[in-house]
């Protein structure tokens, strides 16, 4: 294990969950009516963490993804445009993990997360890289930034539609060389297959 791959202290832990064992059934029994999808690896020992999900090329990977986090029992949270967080939406919206992301704050949204994920006991974002459900050539680098100078690792998770399964990544520090970092998360991705035919 090199450097880069040790985790802070302040970040080990238990992976936040729940233990509403219904939604968990829930979850099981949404997994196996959308076609008997598998989760394979297990979350790691981290109470921060940045998920980065893909290949993301389909509205359905929302409702695997909700199975997923049921079945698992797992405390996520997302971005949100902060003018969403109103009346009626607000409460659902807060309920549902959602993060109010404010874009013409002077620090933006990476410094708004480093700051959520300094001031919050425990912190699991979820990522979808790539930004858009069409096919691109290159992955936005926000994640990696949010990691590194939050200190927080990167878990991949793949979602293999060929296989029908859900892939947990290792727990991944970020270093200085985010070229080099991007590739280095992107090879968890490879063996993946879209739901539209398209792979990382």
């Amino acid at each position: 294990m090199t450097d880069k791959q040790v985790i802070p202290e302040f970040v080990k832990g238990e992976f936040p969950v729940t233990h509403n064992r219904f939604l968990r059934w829930v979850g099981r029994f949404g997994l196996r009516v959308l076609g008997g999808w598998k989760i394979n690896g297990e979350m790691p020992h981290v109470r921060k963490a940045i998920l980065p999900v893909a290949p993301h090329t389909s509205n359905w990977d929302f409702p695997v993804g909700a199975c997923v986090m049921l079945a698992m029992g797992l405390k996520l949270n997302y971005l949100a445009k902060s003018s969403l967080f109103r009346f009626p939406l607000k409460g659902l919206l807060t309920k549902l993990g959602g993060l109010p992301i404010d874009r013409s704050s002077a620090n933006g949204v990476v410094g708004n997360m480093v700051r959520e994920f300094r001031e919050k006991n425990e912190l699991i974002l979820v990522i979808t890289p790539e930004g858009t459900r069409k096919r691109v050539k290159e992955w936005k680098k926000g994640f990696l930034h949010m990691a590194q100078q939050a200190r927080v690792p990167v878990v991949p998770v793949a979602f293999d539609y060929a296989r029908k399964a859900i892939d947990i990544g290792p727990a991944l520090m970020i270093g200085d060389e985010l070229e080099k970092e991007l590739a280095r998360v992107k090879s968890y991705f490879e063996h993946a297959q879209g739901k539209h035919g398209e792979a990382c």
